[in-house]
This record gives C-alpha cells, sequence and structure tokens, in this order.
C-alpha cells in the first residue's frame, strides 16, 4: 500500500473530536475498530495486507488517540460515534472489524443496524463477560494520569509498566507528554462492556468470522464453540497466538480475515 494515501481526518460530535484515519485506495469499505488502550493507526499492516481490494477506515474511538475524551463511555455512547462516522462518510452499507472492545462494539453495531453491516470480523470479543464484577483491566489505574514537560519524565513515572505502555505515550496537544488515553476513561470503559450480549450476538445474520487466540486469549473455547453454534453463518478460526491476534500474528490475522472476505 502506498502510505502517502492514508489520510488522518477528524468530525466534531457534541464539541468532541472523533478522530479516524482513512487507509485509502478504491476497494470496499472495511471499518476497523480497535479495543481498549489501542488506536486506529495499529490496522496500518492489516490495511496494507488487504488493499486494493479493501479500503480501511479506522476511528481512534473515544478517549483513545487523537480522539477527544467523552463524558461517558457506555454501550450506547460507542456505537452512537461508529453510527455518526458512518454517516458522515457517506457509508450505507460496510464490513465491520473489531478486536476485543472494538469486537463487542462491532456486533452491537450489527444487531441494531442490520441493514448497514455487510460482513462482520470479531476478534477475540466475547458474548458474556465480566459477569463476577471483576475488572481485569484494574492496573491501569497505577499508570500515571497527568502529564510531564518532555517525554522522559512521563515514561519514567510509568516504571515497572513502561515495556508496555511506552510506545502510548504522546506529544499533548499544550506540548506536555502522557498517554494517549486516561487510565480512569479505560477502567469505566471496560466496567460498561461487561454483560450478557448473547442477543446482540446472535442478533444479526450478516456472514461473520469469529477469531480466537490460542494461547492467552481473553476468548473462552467452550464460549467461542457457543458463539458458532448459536449464530448461524459464523466461521471460526484460532490463531497460535494471544489476545492480540492481529498485532501479534499479523501474517495470519491478514490471511483468514482476506479469505473470509473474498468469499463474502
Amino acid at each position: 500500500m502506498d502510505t502517502d494515501i492514508a489520510k488522518r481526518s477528524a468530525l466534531t460530535l457534541d464539541g468532541r473530536t472523533l478522530s479516524y484515519v482513512d487507509f485509502g485506495g478504491p476497494g470496499r469499505p472495511l471499518l476497523a475498530l480497535h479495543g481498549h488502550m489501542s488506536e486506529g493507526l495499529s490496522y496500518a499492516e492489516l490495511a496494507a495486507a488487504l488493499a486494493p481490494e479493501w479500503r480501511v477506515i479506522a476511528p481512534d474511538q473515544r478517549g483513545h488517540g487523537e480522539s477527544g475524551r467523552a463524558a461517558d463511555y457506555s454501550r450506547e455512547g460507542y456505537l452512537a460515534d461508529l453510527h455518526a462516522l458512518m454517516d458522515h462518510l457517506g457509508l450505507g452499507r460496510a464490513a465491520l472489524l473489531g478486536h476485543s472492545l472494538g469486537a463487542i462494539n462491532a456486533y452491537q453495531f450489527a444487531a441494531r443496524h442490520p441493514e448497514r453491516v455487510t460482513a462482520l470480523i470479531n476478534a477475540e470479543g466475547c458474548a458474556e463477560l465480566g459477569l463476577d464484577g471483576s475488572n481485569p483491566l484494574a492496573f491501569v489505574l497505577n499508570l500515571p494520569e497527568g502529564s510531564a514537560l518532555d517525554r522522559e519524565t512521563f515514561v519514567a513515572q510509568l516504571g515497572p509498566l513502561t515495556p508496555h505502555f511506552e510506545s502510548a505515550v504522546r506529544e499533548r496537544p499544550d506540548g506536555s507528554w502522557g498517554l494517549h488515553f486516561h487510565p480512569r476513561d479505560i477502567y469505566a470503559s471496560e466496567d460498561q462492556v461487561h454483560g450478557d450480549h448473547w442477543a446482540d450476538w446472535t442478533g444479526s445474520t450478516c456472514p461473520a468470522l469469529l477469531v480466537r487466540g490460542t494461547k492467552g486469549g481473553v476468548l473462552p473455547a467452550e464460549q467461542a464453540a457457543q458463539m458458532v453454534t448459536r449464530r448461524p453463518g459464523t466461521r471460526l478460526v484460532e490463531l497460535e497466538t494471544d489476545h492480540f491476534v492481529y498485532a501479534n500474528d499479523p501474517a495470519g490475522f491478514a490471511a483468514v480475515v482476506r479469505d473470509f472476505l473474498a468469499a463474502d
């Protein structure tokens, strides 16, 4: 892919910026939704692998990347952002791909707006999670919320979490440095994504691909099997990697997505 055609743009929703990267090209539209603590640019390698047949458009979801913080991180809020983005782009219909949080957003959107989704790709998005009341992202509350005058000072504040989050450090518009997300927002968002979402998972009929990581993924094998059984038209592919399937097995993930979309 010619990376020069990738373009960052934004729209304003209720005074809040929703930023997105359009990787461009003549292909059919594929909206790619990242998970917690990630951003739209994380799909650059996948966009290149799917071009020119597919034009990948990847938003920084609310509170992530270059998008603004939101007043809430509810299910309804995330879905409203996606609806507004599709309208802004003039997309009546598109394929949806999501990872983790983004996968749940994608299949919930498909359940509510089936006429707008041609195909669904769910990477490590559970149909039920967090029913025990725990929050697996509680550790992010140990990350610094504030900013620093220079990158080195802020990175030092990350302490033992530096290897995991140094790549998320950004220069802010005022010249200070911090994470491209706010830890308390992430914790709240994770709380609100929990629940029994079986009705949403089974609420659409477009072709669907379910991708599960077998080495440390969060989607249990038994639940994945049930998701295929309970939703006709769903194909399961398991990759020998962890939860971050598209980042840690980019070639394998791109191959299964390409094959699935080719059959759509």
